[in-house]
């Protein structure tokens, strides 16, 4: 009798590349406990989600497991019948997918989602499983708890439907739950809570879990022991503490000691100089409830101008004014000193073609029908014009300008590509438009720290080489850091705070913008629970109804 919840012994893993089939996994080992927690770090492309897929018996279209076994409670899953697995996943094994926007139904409500499962499965009835989402979203501190589920998933924030899918995760309590970058898209004070809740309920129902990030620091909040994957390979496992203190290999030596990206300084934009982007005095609602209230900041030629606020503070909604998709009850929208037409319908197709966006999630942002000439090439017919042979060559003079050659990218699918190219191919889309101004929602959270840094370095190339203006949308402090010229701090619909970045990183800081800078974490396994004790909270539950109170 094994002492192991999971034991996968010796798994080999490959994916399909026209007729051959390549490594992915090569012959790794994962054992776990019941309540244990094991972190699976390593940059994009290691094979961390594959392997956490491979641990509920699952493989995506293209992929197999060719070698090794994989058992759960002693059931060999790579020998179980469809209908064992079916009884065992979703009741007993539960996955929390890194987008959520990709995993939900949109023409469901979320409670009905959230529902089926334990319903399904004989958990509970109906009316229990309602009741206990309710309770499962206050640990999880989404706003009005007891409303919030009969919201359709284009209803609320990414943030808040990738605590809607943690939450749907834990409705069976499962003994093993898969959480595959769970919290890339939270801001970090809602990350603090989702990881403490995460943490209560793997204690309080004896869960096993395998955590899978790119985060180091979140890792280290979250895991009992750690296992480093590089290209299919493990690279070293131990436990956390010691892993974080005394890595043996040079490659976890070297995830270590990874630095972000910094830009020197620029300098502040002439008093006279008319700004590429202007947002004055906008007041904006969704049905008659106002979500902006009073917002005014400017964008300069060549600047980055970083947005920053918890999940709902009005950051993206505040690009959908800017962009004309949500037309403000009150204010206006300059560009280059003239305003803009509020609904996007009513701009002319050079006033769209100045404003573009890159999305968070390249993976429900690109057709994935298309090929990347087809999905890069629609801009460039669309605004410029081009057909045939000369846009053929504007596709490929987009790619090597975001470092991808035109012969390897150009026909080929979305679903061929890592996340990292993806995004860039979200970049080379919005360049295909020639504009002046750019917004990045979010466009380096999924990414891991290796690769993130790489999409930094381009958007900072192409800002210097083309004059970009950028908005960028985040919650990573980090990227702040790295990339901003200004910041504005946003919550509940208004700004709080804005100034330039020196400024805005030295005290005194207005209260919120201080409770941003102190919830990133830190690699340090005991930062979360000291930073919890520090602001009085023994129970995330209570914390998360006492901010909503």
């Amino acid at each position: 009798m094994t002492d192991y919840l999971v034991e996968m012994r010796g798994i080999h893993i490959e994916g399909r590349t026209d007729e051959t089939w390549m490594p992915i996994i090569k012959g790794v080992d994962l054992t776990l406990k019941r309540g244990e927690v094991m972190g699976l770090i390593g940059e994009s492309g290691a094979g961390k989600s594959t392997l956490g897929l491979a641990a509920m018996g699952f493989c995506r279209d293209g992929v197999r497991i060719s070698g090794g076994s994989v058992k759960f409670d002693g059931i060999d899953l790579l020998a179980a019948s469809a209908e064992k697995k079916r009884q065992l996943l979703g009741k007993r094994i539960a996955y929390v997918a890194q987008s959520a926007a990709a995993s939900f139904n949109p023409a469901h409500q979320l409670i009905d989602q959230h529902t089926e499962a334990p319903v399904q499965h004989g958990v509970m009835s109906r009316t229990e499983s309602e009741a206990d989402a309710v309770r499962l979203y206050e640990k999880l501190r989404l706003p009005r708890p007891k409303e919030i589920g009969f919201r359709y998933p284009h209803q609320v924030s990414g943030g808040q439907l990738q605590r809607a899918m943690t939450a749907m995760a834990m409705s069976c309590r499962p003994d093993l739950i898969i959480f595959d970058e769970p919290t890339t898209a939270l801001d970090v004070t809602t990350q603090i809570e989702v990881l403490a809740a995460i943490r209560e309920i793997v204690d309080e129902f004896d869960t096993a879990a395998i955590y899978i990030t790119h985060d180091l620091a979140v890792v280290a909040q979250m895991a009992d022991r750690v296992k480093v994957l590089l290209k299919g390979d493990e690279v070293e496992e131990n436990e956390t503490r010691e892993m974080l203190s005394n890595p043996q290999q040079d490659y976890t030596k070297s995830l270590w000691a990874v630095r972000e990206f910094k830009r020197p300084a620029k300098p502040a934009p002439a008093t006279d100089a008319t700004p590429v982007v202007s947002v004055q005095g906008v007041t904006a609602a969704y049905g008659k409830v106002d979500v902006l209230h009073d917002v005014s900041f400017d964008i300069h030629q060549g600047r980055t101008v970083a947005v920053v606020g918890e999940s709902g503070s009005g950051k993206s909604t505040t690009a959908r004014v800017i962009t004309g998709l949500l037309p403000p009850r009150l204010g206006q929208i300059e560009l280059d000193g003239e305003a803009l037409p509020l609904d996007y319908r009513k701009r002319s197709k050079d006033q769209l073609r100045q404003v573009q966006m890159i999305y968070q999630m390249a993976d429900t942002a690109l057709n994935p029908r298309k090929t990347i000439g087809e999905i890069i090439g629609r801009p460039v017919e669309f605004y410029g014009g081009l057909k045939g042979r000369a846009k053929r060559d504007r596709v490929a003079e987009l790619l090597e300008e975001i470092e991808l050659p035109a012969k390897q990218y150009l026909d080929r699918l979305p679903s061929e590509l890592s996340g990292g190219q993806k995004q860039r191919i979200g970049i080379a889309r919005a360049l295909a438009a020639e504009p002046k101004f750019i917004i990045c929602d979010e466009v380096t959270s999924a990414l891991d720290q290796l690769v993130a840094e790489g999409i930094l370095r381009l958007l900072a190339r192409l800002q210097d080489n083309l004059k970009l203006s950028y908005m960028f949308i985040t919650h990573d402090l980090a990227t702040v850091r790295s990339i901003a010229d200004e910041v504005v701090v946003m919550k509940d619909g208004e700004v709080v705070e804005q100034g330039p970045k020196p400024e805005m990183f030295q005290p005194p800081h207005h209260p919120y913008t201080d409770l941003l800078l102190s919830s990133v974490p830190e690699m340090d396994p005991d930062w979360l629970t000291n930073l919890l004790h520090e602001r009085g909270v023994e129970n995330i539950g209570d914390a998360a109804m006492q901010k909503m109170d």
